[in-house]
């Protein structure tokens, strides 16, 4: 199994990712933006947090346009894996790869702290590991979180089963308490808190290692 860490100016998740991938047993490749194409054979390409090109004009809107998300883009259309964690969920939704978009929490204010998430289905590569409904325990750090679609868009979203996470007690104002959501063919992740922060023990939990192992167990060649 091979997995590919897109990297950007700014980036400060990416080590994690490729920790937590590295973890549930894959080889990790760190891609640079600049790069025009991904590693031969990856399986699943990872869009890490951070403050890419630092958030200038909007988040994850520069970095959109870096070489290596053209990459990324045809990696999805032919049915490839990816995840988008917090900035690169913002990277993922400025690309087109998913719809919405990330607007300034509805506080104001930058939130870090661990927030409760319900598993809102378990009908995906990422989110098979739970059984829908649970409630997990994992870290967020982000100044705009706050998801918003069209009401065409949430519609499909509810009616397709591809709101893979919703917030227990909304921290940035996302409609419809959303936390995380599946491209249409659900090969794809956005999702705004960090499973690769609650992938260890040592870092104060481990809710988020089950989404790196049911990843690892679809992509295990048989």
């Amino acid at each position: 199994m091979r997995a590919a860490v897109i990297v950007f100016p700014g980036s400060n998740c990416d080590r994690d990712l490729a920790v937590a991938f590295e973890q549930a047993g894959f080889d990790v490749s760190m891609v640079w933006h600049k790069d025009s194409g991904l590693p031969e054979g990856v399986d699943i390409v990872g869009v890490p947090g951070g403050f890419s090109f630092g958030d200038y004009l909007r988040c994850g809107a520069i970095a959109a346009q870096s070489p290596i998300c053209k990459a990324v883009a045809d990696h999805a259309a032919r049915g490839g894996y990816a995840i988008g964690i917090c900035n690169g969920f913002q990277v993922l939704t400025e690309t087109g790869i998913l719809p919405g978009a990330l607007l300034r929490n509805a506080g104001l204010k930058y939130i870090c702290k661990t927030v409760g998430l319900k598993v809102a289905t378990s009908d995906s590569a990422f989110t098979q590991g739970y059984n829908a409904g649970d409630v997990i325990d994992i870290p967020i750090a982000h100044h705009d979180g706050n998801y918003i679609a069209d009401d065409e868009t949430l519609a499909q979203l509810r009616d397709q089963d591809r709101i893979a996470f919703t917030y227990t007690d909304n921290p940035n104002g996302s409609v419809g308490d959303i936390a995380g959501i599946l491209s249409d063919n659900r090969r794809v992740l956005g999702m705004m808190p960090h499973p690769e922060r609650a992938a260890d023990a040592g870092h104060g939990g481990t809710d988020g290692v089950a989404l790196f192992r049911a990843l690892a167990g679809v992509l295990t060649p048989a």
